[in-house]
């Protein structure tokens, strides 16, 4: 067995049958994230090579797509484009729970799995969506400036218990469930949802009210977005939206920046209509440092950073190393993005291991 220098790269002596990219962020921003897991899952299978792919500027091209069998993607983005003509590529396993980066009806079209590691990250960031409201309702960024400068016997402009407030989300996925869980042992006195599917099998066990988005927005104390961001929830939180929060409600968002319009936003803050925000993520990702959003004592910005932790990337890492090894063994990786890409005939042929360039 021969590895091959560079960072997350390595290639078995024996002639590799199945082919697996990195890319190429993976050797920059992301550099030595996915070694423990290649090395425990990918490194021992016989006729598997994986390798950081060509720098195309961030964005997947078809022409270096399908020299892999499999890629696992960092921040790249993968437009309808890349799907053109694709004979080889089975599956993009994507490192982390969103997967707006990647143009599903494309890939679908296309017959190309689109995996997700939403095990890996709910936990994580259901802590972060509760660190940030403990860290509004308690103003810790304006007890923490006080302290800084000597004004010990100041309070902060506001200070709130969560017990008996009302938590919201909109969105029922994984995230939102497990939030749930944790929040149950807080004392909230009610627990809000929305979901365009209307789905939550554990909400009631969970003591969860499934309602409407205008309820959820109008009647919350702590507004908390957990849905993805998609064609339909593009925006979907604007300036209607938030006028219906209370003006001592806070919103929380760690799902994705577009999902609320930021300049409405910006402008409930700046008027003091709704009481703060905690924001994880952005409609422009990194955040200019001069954005008006940094300039409020109201917000907590935390740059898409507030799951970020030792094991939530060890997790992200194993879990998208998994998918690929199913597909290796020519089974469907668990979380899809794309469920329905499985009626695709490429990928019963792949499945079934009659495809051209299938494993084994």
């Amino acid at each position: 067995m021969k590895y091959i220098k560079g960072v997350n790269t390595a290639v078995r002596s024996d002639s590799p049958s199945f082919r697996v990219g990195l890319t190429s962020d993976f050797g920059t921003r992301g550099k030595g994230l996915l070694d423990a897991a290649l090395a425990a899952l990918l490194h021992p299978l016989p006729g598997v090579q994986y390798e950081l792919m060509p720098d195309t500027d961030g964005v997947a091209t078809a022409a270096v797509l399908d020299r892999y069998d499999a890629v696992i993607a960092l921040d790249y983005r993968f437009p309808a484009a890349c799907f053109q003509g694709l004979q080889r590529l089975a599956l993009i396993s994507r490192w982390g729970a969103g997967y707006d980066s990647v143009d599903i009806p494309a890939s679908t079209n296309a017959g190309v799995l689109v995996a997700i590691t939403p095990d890996s990250v709910a936990g994580p960031v259901a802590e972060g969506i509760l660190a940030l409201i403990f860290s509004l309702a308690k103003n810790l960024p304006a007890l923490d400036r006080n302290s800084r400068a000597g004004r010990w016997w100041q309070d902060p402009p506001r200070n709130i218990n969560v017990r008996g407030r009302v938590l919201g989300s909109v969105g029922t996925g994984n995230i939102a469930t497990e939030m749930f869980r944790m929040a149950r042992a807080l004392g909230f006195g009610r627990l809000l949802a929305y979901s365009r599917r209307k789905k939550m099998p554990e909400a009631r066990s969970l003591g969860v009210e499934l309602t409407d988005l205008d309820t959820v927005l109008s009647e919350s104390d702590f507004v908390t977005i957990n849905c993805p961001l998609t064609e339909h929830t593009r925006g979907m939180i604007g300036a209607r939206e938030l006028s219906l929060l209370r003006p001592t409600a806070y919103l929380i968002n760690t799902a994705r920046g577009p999902i609320v319009d930021e300049a409405a936003l910006l402008a409930v803050l700046r008027e003091r209509k709704i009481a703060g925000a905690g924001l994880d993520v952005f409609e422009q990702e990194p955040m200019s440092a001069r954005h008006p959003l940094s300039e409020l004592d109201n917000v907590i910005l935390t740059a898409h950073r507030i799951a970020k932790s030792e094991e939530c990337s060890r997790d992200t890492s194993v879990s998208a190393c998994r998918s690929v090894l199913a597909v290796y063994r020519q089974e469907a990786p668990r979380f899809l993005a794309n469920p329905e890409v499985l009626e695709h005939p490429r990928v019963h042929a792949r499945l079934s291991g009659s495809a051209s360039g299938a494993a084994r």
